[in-house]
């Protein structure tokens, strides 16, 4: 845990160094607050000793390393560093590793930067949605298309698990999920066919 939280500080302070952008005028008290159970399986996170942005969030999870590779293979670490605010539905490595086979890395490809960018986009609601402000229904994401919320045990987007709900950054909100979520118009199949 100490090595984890040393880890996280070294890494948010070079962020932190590397991007102004990651200031934030919220309070260290008000960094995270978890509204929805929790299962054991769920990444282990050290809210309290991370801030800044989501980004910033995401590179010093040690479940999250599949995803900021995703975000940097699609370009879109600059935008979700950005003011935002944002709320990130945040696949795990897990999440990402129960894809069918071959799927990931044809994802990483170049020639599938667009395809990569619409399905992390499909993960991103404009503004900042908290556990407790979840109510059943669909909602639009940046990608376009919507996602559907559930309430009904616990929380769930298009049938994902939220396992960590609430992780606070400066420009936005994570909740992790225990799944990749894939647009309808996406056929992952069609990536290791190529």
């Amino acid at each position: 845990m100490r090595v984890m939280r040393r880890t996280a500080i070294a890494v948010v302070s070079i962020a932190a160094a590397l991007t102004l952008s990651a200031c934030s005028s919220t309070s260290d008290e008000a960094t995270t607050t978890e509204t929805t159970s929790v299962t054991e399986e769920a990444p282990a996170m050290d809210e309290a000793a991370v801030t800044g942005t989501i980004v910033d969030v995401a590179s010093a999870g040690p479940d999250f390393s599949t995803l900021v590779a995703a975000l940097t293979a699609a370009d879109l670490v600059g935008t979700l560093s950005g003011e935002g605010p944002f709320t990130v539905f945040a696949p795990t490595n897990d999440a990402f590793a129960a894809l069918p086979a071959g799927v990931l890395d044809a994802l990483l490809l170049p020639e599938n930067k667009e395809t990569l960018a619409k399905i992390l986009t499909y993960h991103v609601v404009p503004g900042t949605v908290l556990a407790a402000d979840i109510a059943d229904g669909d909602v639009a994401t940046v990608e376009g298309q919507s996602v559907t919320l559930s309430t009904a045990d616990g929380v769930t987007v298009n049938g994902a698990k939220v396992v960590t709900a609430d992780v606070l950054g400066s420009n936005g909100v994570i909740h992790v999920i225990d799944a990749v979520l894939v647009p309808s118009d996406v056929d992952v199949a069609a990536l290791t066919a190529q």
